[in-house]
């Protein structure tokens, strides 16, 4: 095994000293491309002076011997167009430039020897190299791309077509004689496709045509549609407006007719609309039976009946010729014996709109009523109380006494007992223990009376008339429910018996 990764090792050993030495004439080769700078693109119009430009940054340890200006056209050979070798005067050999190209300055500096080139046409465009003749690093270069400007003549239009179903060509749009070559677009709403093609103008220019194709349709007739140019020499695009011209034969409608023709009604008319392109110029009336009522009476487009009666009950026919064809309408009058009812389209928007203005106006006086009442309960200090009123008190009485009711009859001699109770209290009282202490209870109930009565009833054993709700003799109820208060008066409930 180790022999033979020694035999292998010699081959290693070469493929590594190769990778290094490319590696390092592709470093020297882009080291030496460098130095030399040069403007990577120049445009210019025809008839104008161009500069390009060139000078060896770094010569440090290189000696610089010769600079040669070289021209490669699009489509050809190189050409030496200038040669400069500090020994020697410039020198110019025969080329497409001759004349008009010279080092500058003059005389010359070899470490930038730029040129210019005056009254620069198309042919000159493409590649323009200037080369170093170096020791010990040889050749080197840099390349400046010439770029020829040419404006274009911009130009669109429309083509008229007729109206059917194959697709046709119904614009063009053309960029002539520019430099670069131009780029076209359409803007529209029809439903078409555009197709561009470009071919070589005069004096190496290009000229780029357009056209729009769409099947033509007579709604597409006077449909926005722009072409838009843009071009390199140019701020913004070009753009040309046009409108679609499509041809078609009149489309005719007749209007007028109501179905409302009863004997003696008069002057209703009939109206032939017609719309087409080229514009129809007149329209002819005439009817299916080929007569011609004595009472209608003709104008242009409109046909009036004077008086409706039994011979105007018959077929209208409008007929309208242009270029492309003839369009027609008809309509079949049928006269009726009666009227009929005129429908109230007016009287029904005006009842509906008052209706709806007497609903608004209910709904506004409901919403003011109400707010006037809530008003008026608050400064009258109805609603709800504000505060919450205080426990009912408990006197000193025992909870778990009972009266002892008797069921005796009253008399006059005998005091009542156990069948009134006060109502003049500090407080609402509702707790019926409150009035059964003890026992002295008993005793107080028969001595004493309380009542919210006036003064000269308070004590019923005087012999007196009893006020109205007190027990008498003549009473046979075995209870009594209690005083007849009214509520505003106290907020006593009515006597219970546990």
């Amino acid at each position: 095994m180790a022999r033979q990764d020694a035999r292998n090792w010699p081959d290693c050993s070469k493929m590594i000293g190769l990778l290094f030495l490319v590696a390092a004439i592709l470093i020297q080769h882009g080291v030496s491309g460098q130095r030399v700078k040069v403007e990577p693109e120049v445009s210019s119009y025809p008839g104008q002076t161009v500069n390009l430009r060139c000078a060896f940054t770094d010569a440090t340890g290189i000696q610089l011997t010769m600079v040669t200006w070289i021209y490669e056209p699009k489509d050809g050979e190189r050409i030496n167009i200038a040669v400069f070798h500090p020994n020697f005067d410039p020198n110019y050999p025969d080329s497409p430039v001759k004349g008009r190209v010279t080092f500058t300055p003059s005389p010359p500096n070899l470490a930038s020897p730029s040129i210019q080139i005056s009254g620069v046409r198309m042919t000159d465009e493409g590649k323009y190299i200037c080369e170093y003749a170096t020791y010990p690093s040889g050749n080197e270069q840099g390349i400046t791309y010439l770029v020829m400007l040419a404006k274009p003549q911009n130009s669109a239009s429309i083509v008229t077509v007729e109206a059917g179903t194959n697709p046709v060509v119904v614009a063009r749009c053309d960029s002539m004689d520019g430099r670069p070559a131009a780029q076209i677009s359409w803007v529209t709403t029809a439903n078409g496709n555009a197709t561009t093609v470009s071919k070589p103008g005069a004096n190496n220019t290009v000229t780029v045509s357009s056209e729009y194709i769409m099947v033509p349709t007579a709604a597409d007739n006077g449909k926005d549609i722009s072409c838009v140019v843009v071009h390199r020499t140019q701020d913004k695009a070009e753009s040309f407006p046009l409108k679609l011209a499509i041809q078609y034969a009149p489309q005719v409608t007749i209007v007028g007719y109501d179905n409302n023709w009863y004997l003696g009604r008069t002057n209703v008319v009939l109206t032939c609309q017609a719309n087409g392109n080229p514009i129809p110029i007149s329209a002819q009336w005439k009817t299916m039976s080929g007569e011609m009522p004595d009472t209608v009476q003709i104008t242009g487009n409109e046909l009036k009946v004077l008086k409706v009666d039994d011979a105007v009950n018959t077929t209208f026919v409008c007929e309208v010729n242009n270029r492309i064809g003839t369009g027609r309408d008809q309509v079949t009058a049928m006269v009726r014996e009666f009227r009929l009812p005129e429908r109230g389209h007016t009287t029904g928007s005006i009842i509906g709109g008052i209706i709806a203005v007497i609903i608004i106006l209910a709904i506004i006086g409901t919403v003011i009523a109400m707010y006037r009442k809530r008003i008026n309960s608050k400064l009258n200090g109805e609603g709800p109380p504000k505060y919450k009123p205080p426990p009912p008190k408990k006197t000193n009485s025992s909870t778990n006494w009972q009266p002892n009711i008797s069921h005796a009859p009253v008399t006059e001699d005998r005091p009542l007992q156990n069948e009134y109770y006060t109502t003049q209290s500090a407080e609402p009282v509702t707790d019926l223990d409150a009035y059964h202490d003890d026992d002295n209870c008993v005793e107080d109930f028969g001595k004493h009376y309380f009542s919210a009565a006036p003064s000269g009833w308070d004590d019923p054993g005087n012999n007196e008339v009893p006020p109205p709700y007190m027990h008498t003799d003549s009473d046979t109820q075995e209870y009594y429910e209690g005083p007849n208060v009214n509520r505003g008066d106290s907020f006593v409930s009515p006597a219970m018996y546990v």
